[in-house]
């Protein structure tokens, strides 16, 4: 998974934004971040729910995991894009913007909402 591919995705939502973070580059909805990109080591980080947390490390363990420390207990999880397959990554970005995104956007790209 390269970074374009990455970024592909993540535009696939409505009204996205991008913008720096520190040293890393962040996506956002409405100003609130629901992902970032750190590109010295290629892996992303997500903003999603601790349940989606637990179903995404359980189903790809080693590849995605929580923050470790507060943060990871917030929900933000590392995922690290070189070893992840593609529609895991867009199931997970699917939910990161769904946890950020007001519900009018988030319908949008979830029907079950």
């Amino acid at each position: 998974m390269t970074f374009e591919e990455f970024k592909s995705i993540v535009f696939s939502f409505p009204e996205v934004q991008e913008a720096p973070h520190f040293e890393k580059t962040s996506f956002r909805i409405k100003n609130k971040i629901f992902a970032t990109y750190d590109s010295s080591k290629h892996i992303a980080t997500l903003k999603i729910s601790e349940v989606n947390q637990d179903v995404f490390t359980k189903m790809s363990p080693g590849k995605i995991y929580p923050v470790p420390n507060k943060w990871g207990k917030q929900g933000w999880t590392i995922v690290e894009l070189g070893t992840l397959e593609k529609d895991i990554l867009k199931d997970a970005l699917t939910c990161a913007y769904c946890e950020v995104a007001p519900k009018k956007l988030a319908v949008l790209v979830r029907r079950d909402l």
